[in-house]
């Protein structure tokens, strides 16, 4: 895989995500203001996938055009307020990230030679006091 193409899924991953939270938002807003219409949107949401959120929409515009702009319209401030702050919080984490597993792994590494040392030590006891006693 290129790296081109991880990054054309990233960004798509990321624009599935915001539509998610975009959505989530305004089901949160239209339950104060319009019982109803979260409803239906929460029934329309869970009857159309949004893992993609293109198909989502697309499905969503053949019911209700204004919901569309409201979530195209949330998920772009969403996306303004934080994609800024991505690339340095997603190495930072990845740092992070990378440095407890390294960690975890090193203990379990030392734990399984420990262990093993120690299972050669006793073999070796065993046998000693086995050849002691004959």
């Amino acid at each position: 895989m290129s790296y081109k193409q991880t990054v054309k899924d990233t960004a798509k991953v990321l624009q599935n995500y915001l539509t998610y939270q975009a959505l989530k938002l305004i089901i949160e807003q239209l339950t104060e203001t319009n019982p109803c219409l979260a409803i239906w949107l929460r029934e329309f949401s869970a009857s159309h996938s949004i893992q993609d959120s293109d198909h989502y929409l697309q499905a969503l515009v053949k019911e209700n055009k204004e919901l569309v702009l409201r979530i195209l319209t949330v998920r772009k401030d969403i996306a303004e307020q934080t994609v800024e702050f991505l690339p340095e919080m997603v190495r930072t984490n990845m740092e992070q990230s990378n440095m407890e597993h390294r960690r975890y792994l090193l203990e379990r590494l030392t734990q399984t030679q420990s262990s093993s040392l120690d299972e050669t030590i006793i073999d070796t006891e065993s046998n000693q006091s086995e050849n002691k006693e004959e």
